[in-house]
């Protein structure tokens, strides 16, 4: 790949990923602004959401094929054009199915973004360069989730929820035109080889992982396989799953290029990449709800909380890539791991009113972990992928860090509910006047505020502390859950090779 000079491009790849990623936070903010706006209620909102993720989940994986297939700067452009003309009219939507199937098609053109941008900096860059090239790539990635929350905020509360999209428009056209000038692919359309569409391998991929992320997505909310919907679902995409790995095994030229995964760095490289996302994702969706739902902040002031971590991120990752091509790899992951697992595992000492500083604190110890695991990991798996192949190597580390974080959240929800379910039945158990703990407490409670704490006033507040307590314990198991998940980790890394980034298996 020619161009101007990629130290140009990189950071206009950047902000496009950074646009695409700080779109799913902002507009789940929005959310309760868009349903009373639109006369429709919280959970058929929520479809919003849903529809951006499905076709985004689905256009990912092939994104490779199609960059192969029309040229990769061509697509990149359809999917910022496509991104940005969606992103508008969801702005002028009018009802909430004009704005679900409008979300639809800017989660398809989303979908390839991700990708391709970073294919484009894998290939404008020399090895030794592509550390920081992937650090200014990642500074966007990472740190939009983490600003998104209060961007969002501010937003709907200043202005309307329209301008959550509409902000989309003028970033979209300057990027349509700053990459038409700069970038420059030779002979892509050579390479752009007039093949047959694998339109059955088309078929499973929409179906395994579109049903796939609708049973992550809705399965917490409909009572997982209490629901048919879910269930069948779940069916579905697991079917689809072994169909779609069986054909395209075998097909001459697949659109989903699982031959990959027989290269030992790229194959754990993709597992560490969905470990990855699963930790990390789930464990940032915890500290804002905790803040939320124990300790009353809004969504703006929650997003806060993550703020500094990702302002840290923005300073160590061009650390991250200047080190990258010179220490061995399963020393920074390995670092990442215990830093990341050990941030959460203090999360357990979080309490009912714990200060905003502590809470920030705590995500931004886990921050400095991220740093050490985000460019490692995707520096071990393009290591030995081919140039030829960097497509589709680009389509499945995003998909594998997209899917692991819709996991993680989903895991991380359930438990905190599944565990608030255990902690209730097990603390009820003791509110009653037989046992001698709750005698002494109803007692110290009318010794300390009198007659205001008799009768019904006193059951009363007996049952707000309880279930204080009761979500306080579920969070705390699940905050244990993740900081242990993440130092389970750490056996993944005998199976990598030692050496930096550029280097080969004996390098140092």
């Amino acid at each position: 790949m020619a161009s101007t000079n990629p130290w140009l491009i990189a950071p206009v790849v950047a902000i496009a990923a950074f646009m695409e990623v700080l779109d799913i936070s902002v507009a789940n903010v929005a959310l309760p602004h868009i349903a009373g706006d639109l006369s429709a209620s919280q959970d058929e909102s929520t479809w919003t959401l849903t529809s951006y993720l499905v076709t985004n989940a689905i256009v990912m994986p092939i994104s490779g094929w199609l960059s192969e297939h029309f040229g990769r700067k061509r697509f990149f452009l359809t999917c910022i054009a496509g991104f940005t003309i969606a992103s508008l009219l969801c702005g002028l939507s009018v009802n909430l199915g004009m704005l679900v199937v409008l979300r639809a098609i800017q989660g398809a053109a989303g979908g390839g973004m991700q990708p391709s941008g970073q294919a484009i900096l894998n290939d404008a860059f020399p090895p030794e360069q592509r550390g920081m090239a992937t650090a200014i790539y990642a500074m966007a990635v990472v740190f939009a989730p983490a600003i998104g929350p209060s961007i969002g905020g501010w937003i709907t509360d200043t202005y309307e929820w329209r301008w959550v999209f509409f902000m989309n428009v003028p970033v979209g056209a300057a990027l349509i035109f700053l990459i038409g000038f700069l970038l420059h692919t030779p002979g892509e359309n050579a390479r752009a080889e007039n093949r047959k569409m694998d339109w059955l391998g088309l078929g499973l991929v929409a179906l395994a992982l579109g049903s796939l992320q609708v049973v992550l997505d809705r399965g917490q909310e409909d009572d997982w396989f209490a629901s048919g919907l879910i269930t069948y679902l779940t069916i579905a995409s697991a079917v689809g799953f072994v169909f779609l790995i069986w054909w395209e095994w075998s097909h001459e030229h697949p659109i989903v290029n699982l031959h990959l995964l027989r290269r030992r760095d790229f194959s754990v490289g993709f597992v560490l990449m969905l470990c990855f996302g699963f930790m990390v994702l789930g464990s940032t969706y915890l500290v804002p709800a905790y803040a939320q739902e124990l300790m009353g902040y809004r969504a703006t002031e929650a997003g806060e909380i993550i703020a500094p971590g990702g302002l840290l991120l923005v300073v160590l990752f061009p650390l991250m890539g200047r080190i990258v091509n010179k220490v061995d790899l399963r020393l920074m992951i390995a670092f990442g791991i215990v830093v990341c697992g050990g941030a959460v595992w203090w999360m357990t000492n979080f309490y009912l009113d714990v200060p905003f500083w502590v809470l920030a604190l705590g995500r931004t110890m886990q921050a400095v972990g991220l740093a050490f695991l985000f460019l490692p990991i995707n520096a071990l798996g393009f290591r030995d992928v081919p140039k030829d192949r960097t497509n589709y190597a680009s389509a499945l580390i995003n998909l594998a860090r997209n899917f692991g974080g819709s996991i993680g959240i989903s895991v991380a929800s359930t438990l905190v509910t599944r565990r608030q379910q255990f902690h209730q039945s097990r603390i009820v158990e003791h509110l009653q006047p037989l046992d001698p703990a709750y005698n002494a407490f109803m007692a110290q409670l009318s010794h300390a505020a009198g007659a205001a704490t008799t009768g019904p006033h006193a059951l009363a507040r007996v049952s707000r502390i309880a279930t204080e307590q009761v979500v306080l314990l579920s969070y705390l198991d699940t905050f244990k859950f993740f900081g242990v998940a993440f130092l389970c980790l750490l056996p993944l890394l005998l199976l990598v090779r030692r050496g930096a980034a550029s280097g080969g298996g004996g390098a140092a």
